[in-house]
């Protein structure tokens, strides 16, 4: 097998904490089949972002500075040229709105197999196999790509991330190809919710409310007191999201956002097969739901059936006078 390649995600001159996932997947690989991996960091303020990233085993850190907010167009063409030059036959990133956009590009270029939001990368024989859900996560495929490029992007809640190695890999300065795709695209801006709470695909607590909380006001007044508690993110159910209780950014499930936190606590989720599928990895399952024969019940390791208006609250103040 040939080299590994990952792709980074930047953001602000600073390497996503999404793109460590595909970090050690590549790095688990490269050990086992006996090669190395190599990083691209291209987009605007990718030598800041790359400084940070030399130290967790890569051969090599490749530099690409390309100003200006993301255009798939603008990237596209050095990221495949790259692969063509050093010869990678497995190029990776996360599954994040980035990579599925880039990486899906990328594979038709390079006329490359893509596994998508994979689960599991295995070695066996010297071919990857890859384990990715289907029907919301109810089947798991196990499929291998035939190309002698494989594409993946990898679900960030089923991998750990690399670690700090001690080592230093040599930064490359790659200069970015012709792109004349990319005068045909314009990047107007970028809308970037902020908030003093964690990213909801980052936080170790997630606190998730459902249309049982019945307004956009309860959900401030019910679930942020117990999540700035417990320093967690806020994240909601697709029918609270479509009830206009919470915004589209806070959707946890097959369509929305997927999460692994250590805690995770279900508020009035009914616990829908789409929802189970966003957050089923949580390390601990909390449910609040009166409804005992509720979906989420099955899979929560411990379940309060109360009444979420008067049991959170309860439980928060619990909490506070805990500690």
């Amino acid at each position: 097998m040939g080299p590994i390649l990952v792709v980074a995600e930047i953001l602000d001159g600073s390497v996503r904490k999404a793109s460590l996932v595909a970090l050690g997947c590549a790095a688990q690989v490269a050990k086992e089949a006996g090669t190395h991996f190599d990083v691209l960091c291209i987009g605007e303020g990718a030598g800041e972002a790359a400084s940070a990233l030399s130290g967790f085993g890569a051969k090599r850190v490749f530099v690409t500075e390309i100003a200006g907010g993301y255009v798939c167009e603008r990237y596209l063409p050095t990221v495949t040229h790259l692969v063509k030059q050093e010869g990678h036959e497995f190029v990776v990133a996360t599954a994040t709105t980035y990579g599925k956009d880039l990486l899906s590009r990328c594979a038709a270029n390079l006329k490359a197999g893509l596994a998508s939001d994979v689960t599991d990368v295995r070695l066996a024989d010297g071919s990857l196999t890859f384990e990715r859900p289907m029907y919301a996560g109810n089947v798991f495929g196990t499929l291998s790509l035939s190309t002698t490029v494989k594409v993946a992007t990898l679900r960030q809640s089923e991998f750990g991330e690399a670690t700090p190695q001690d080592s230093s890999s040599e930064l490359v300065t790659l200069p970015p190809q012709d792109a004349p795709l990319a005068a045909r695209v314009h990047f107007m801006g970028l809308e970037q919710v902020t908030s003093d709470r964690p990213e909801l695909t980052d936080a170790d607590v997630v606190i998730a409310g459902g249309r049982a909380l019945k307004s956009s006001d309860n959900f401030k007044e019910i679930l942020e007191p117990l999540a700035d508690l417990l320093g967690g993110a806020i994240g909601a159910s697709r029918a609270a999201c479509d009830a206009g209780y919470a915004t589209v950014d806070m959707q946890v499930g097959q369509t929305g956002k997927v999460v692994a936190p250590k805690l995770y606590v279900a508020v009035g989720i009914s616990g829908a097969i789409q929802h189970l599928a966003g957050m089923k990895g949580s390390k601990v399952i909390v449910a609040v739901n009166k409804d005992k024969e509720a979906p989420i019940v099955q899979v929560a390791d411990y379940v309060l059936a109360e009444d979420l208006f008067s049991a959170i609250p309860a439980l928060t103040d619990a909490l506070k006078n805990a500690s």
